[in-house]
């Protein structure tokens, strides 16, 4: 019979504070920001509401530590994709769309956290509404990258396009059907880069 090993503190504090993250992000996500209180994020959680404010100081801290998880994971999503398409920016494009279109056709998706989350906080220093604005300008940055590499003529202007597009498709998912997205995603940006000159 083997003795049961207890786990160190440090770790069962980090238990605590996924827990309480991974709660308030489903609810977050869910009800939207504004709607979801602590009390219900640590009932949910199962914890107690010390150990919400001992991890998080606020709940504002907590909203912006709900965006920068999923800015992780979005990140993480586009950084795959763009390794497998180094040398043409073309197919890394579509194959951009293609996950994103995939992601808004989902059942259970209600649109964008950091476009949700800056409709909830209209203050410009927010920090949620600040993580959320970095979110859009990276981005706007990394579809740049992209325009550079059609060699069109103003790829700025491009990437502030596709960048419409693609928020035009996370706060569209509503009316849209399972899987129409990908289609017009794709179609839209090909019209967008012959437009371009590409």
């Amino acid at each position: 019979m083997t003795k049961s090993v207890a786990k160190p503190k440090d770790h069962d504090a980090v238990d605590v504070k996924d827990r309480i993250l991974e709660t308030a992000s489903t609810l977050f996500y869910e009800r939207g920001v504004r709607a979801v209180g602590v009390d219900l994020v640590v009932e949910e959680a199962g914890v107690a509401k010390t150990s919400l404010y001992r991890h998080f100081g606020t709940k504002d801290d907590l909203v912006a530590a709900f965006l920068a998880r999923e800015d992780q994971d979005f990140w993480g999503t586009w950084d795959r994709v763009a390794e497998k398409h180094g040398d043409d920016a073309q197919a890394e494009l579509y194959a951009h769309l293609e996950w994103i279109g995939e992601r808004v056709g989902r059942p259970n998706y209600r649109g964008c956290p950091q476009i949700n989350v800056a409709a909830e906080f209209p203050e410009a220093d927010h920090p949620a509404r600040k993580v959320a604005a970095a979110h859009k300008r990276e981005m706007r940055r990394r579809l740049k990258g992209i325009a550079e590499r059609l060699n069109v003529g103003r790829p700025d202007e491009l990437a502030g396009q596709l960048a419409l597009l693609i928020n035009g498709a996370f706060v569209s998912s509503q009316v849209l059907e399972p899987s129409e997205a990908i289609p017009l995603l794709r179609r839209t940006a090909h019209a967008l880069i012959t437009a371009a000159g590409s």
